[in-house]
């Protein structure tokens, strides 16, 4: 179970949304296990509890073993809940996070722009902060035309603005791409540009190039990030910065988050419309706060936009397709968790092993 749930994470690009572990975000009492082990083993954590209810059941086990199995693995997953693997840095930051609720279907028109553009402007000085994150793609241009004015007065409502921008660069072989990234307002330096993309919404694997007039999605074709890309200094702390699924691969994000004291998403589910996306997404980001020990903030267009705690709890949300800001204090934290430092090695050779003592077995017992 736990070995499949990792390949269809890894094979292809990937797709690991929904693995059986993101049900087990606090206040389950298996969420002591992910900073250890990982999404994936909180999935084989719950399904080795499942498969001693099963042999109980079935009398391939005797009752008294299999419940104090399951104490063992809940009193487990509670002990290690109690470990604090990271600290706080002991400094506190007022972070506001904006959701514009700019509906997909009007995002890409071009005589929305300037609504959009007044929308963001408005959010952002109503809700001015130590840091301001404006969510993917907030406006539909590249960042190259924005009017210069409306980024100094978006400048103006925070010591620094991050916000999800459409990025003119050049990748490894010199041509020029488009980039969908994250930028610091101001600072030319400091921007961040997204590595894994989503497969037919913005790069077309090799002999699909025809689905690009079937799908018509805009800006489909991007240029592919740096693999690791340092974190961004903002308002005094090491922020590091991931854009929409990309916080579904937590072993990628761990390069990026070792030196950093923050986790930043910046996403954009409105093509999902209104549905379980949204809090799916939210649940996603809770057990990348856990398995990386540093607090998750996230700023969508229509939802969630939500503030999580290094411990995995949500600390303030937005309701989804409301237009609004959230404004939450709070300190980064620094260290590493054993997930930082493991993976999903421990899970992927514990499984192999499992694997191969069984097929063993099985061969002698014939």
């Amino acid at each position: 179970w736990a070995l499949t749930e990792w390949l269809r994470g890894t094979l292809l690009t990937g797709f690991p949304w929904l693995a059986s572990g993101y049900a087990h975000a606090p206040p389950s009492p298996l969420a002591g296990y992910v900073p250890v082990f990982g999404v994936h083993g909180a999935g084989w954590v719950a399904a080795l509890i499942a498969a001693l209810l099963a042999a109980a059941v079935l009398q391939r086990m005797t009752w008294r073993p299999a419940i104090l199995s399951l104490v063992a693995l809940l009193a487990g997953g509670a002990l290690l809940g109690a470990v604090r693997w990271t600290e706080p840095t002991g400094r506190t930051l007022t972070v506001s996070l904006l959701q514009g609720n700019v509906p997909q279907s009007l995002k890409w028109v071009p005589e929305r722009l300037p609504d959009s553009m007044q929308t963001y402007l408005d959010l952002a000085r109503a809700w001015p902060a130590d840091l301001v994150v404006l969510p993917e793609t907030a406006i539909p241009v590249p960042y190259d035309e924005i009017d210069p004015a409306w980024l100094a007065e978006v400048r103006r409502t925070g010591a620094d603005v991050l916000m999800g921008a459409i990025t003119i660069g050049r990748d490894g072989d010199g041509t020029a791409r488009y980039f969908n990234s994250a930028v610091a307002l101001g600072r030319d330096d400091a921007r961040y540009s997204k590595s894994h993309l989503v497969a037919f919404g913005e790069f077309t694997p090799p002999l699909f190039a025809w689905t690009l007039s079937l799908l018509s999605i805009p800006m489909s074709d991007f240029g592919r990030g740096a693999a690791v890309q340092p974190p961004l200094d903002l308002a005094g702390e090491k922020v590091a910065v991931n854009i929409c699924y990309e916080d579904v691969f937590g072993e990628e994000l761990i390069a990026a988050a070792r030196d950093a004291t923050l986790l930043v998403n910046v996403s954009n589910t409105a093509w999902f419309g209104d549905s379980l996306a949204q809090p799916q997404h939210l649940q996603i980001a809770q057990l990348r706060a856990l398995e990386m020990g540093r607090p998750m903030l996230r700023a969508t267009n229509t939802g969630m936009t939500a503030a999580i705690g290094a411990d995995g709890r949500v600390i303030a949300a937005l309701p989804p397709f409301q237009r609004a800001g959230l404004r939450v204090e709070l300190s980064g934290n620094q260290g590493l968790t054993p997930f930082m430092r493991w993976g999903n090695a421990p899970v992927v050779i514990s499984a192999l092993l499992l694997i191969g003592a069984a097929m063993v077995r099985r061969k002698a017992s014939r």
